[in-house]
């Protein structure tokens, strides 16, 4: 059995992490991003299917690629983080399963089913995107994640011709706390959001 996380660590990952709008003038290299996947691809997704596709927009071109399709709201703290990830699903994931699940014919499952495809594509894609922020926090990276961007305008630039569509947005670096961070906004508390049955 693994020991609880301390406090600290818990604070990282939960507690006192926030959603960034403002960054630091300090890059985040190429290797962090490396390790920043190798940690979020460990998190379960069904049969191993591994949706999620990311593309790291980190240099200027590739920032005015993406700057007309962002809302104007997402356009200033996207520019200016170090690194947007697009997070995005590969909706031919299944084409993958005889390497990612390799003790029974997974493929079978998905092929010709639209339905399955979608619903398991989008729903494991967002957990993966979901291990992503949490991987980067573990790494001591801050987030922004948004959704207010034209999808289909993303896809048309960064994945035509693919299988691949964009899911939501993260801005990673580290976050300037001086700038834009608004008060943290309540939460539910258990009773009004869980029940033990």
């Amino acid at each position: 059995m693994s020991a609880p996380l301390t406090d600290a660590s818990l604070d990282q990952l939960f507690r006192t992490a926030r959603s960034y709008n403002a960054w630091l003038d300090k890059k985040v290299k190429p290797e962090q991003l490396h390790a920043l996947y190798d940690l979020a691809k460990f998190g379960p997704t069904s049969a191993n299917s591994s949706p999620m596709r990311l593309v790291f927009i980190t240099s200027d071109d590739a920032k005015q690629r993406l700057k007309p399709f962002l809302a104007e709201s997402n356009v200033e703290k996207s520019m200016t983080a170090p690194v947007v990830a697009i997070v995005a699903t590969d909706f031919a994931f299944y084409e993958h399963l005889p390497k990612l699940f390799p003790h029974t014919d997974a493929r079978s499952w998905f092929a010709g089913n639209e339905a399955l495809i979608q619903t398991t594509g989008m729903r494991n894609g967002s957990l993966q995107g979901a291990y992503l922020i949490m991987a980067a926090r573990a790494l001591g990276l801050d987030c922004g994640p948004m959704s207010g961007f034209d999808q289909a305008g993303v896809d048309a630039e960064f994945f035509a011709g693919t299988q691949v569509k964009s899911n939501f947005l993260v801005s990673i670096g580290y976050g300037d706390p001086d700038k834009n961070l608004f008060a943290r906004n309540p939460r539910l508390d258990f009773d009004e959001a869980a029940q033990i049955l």
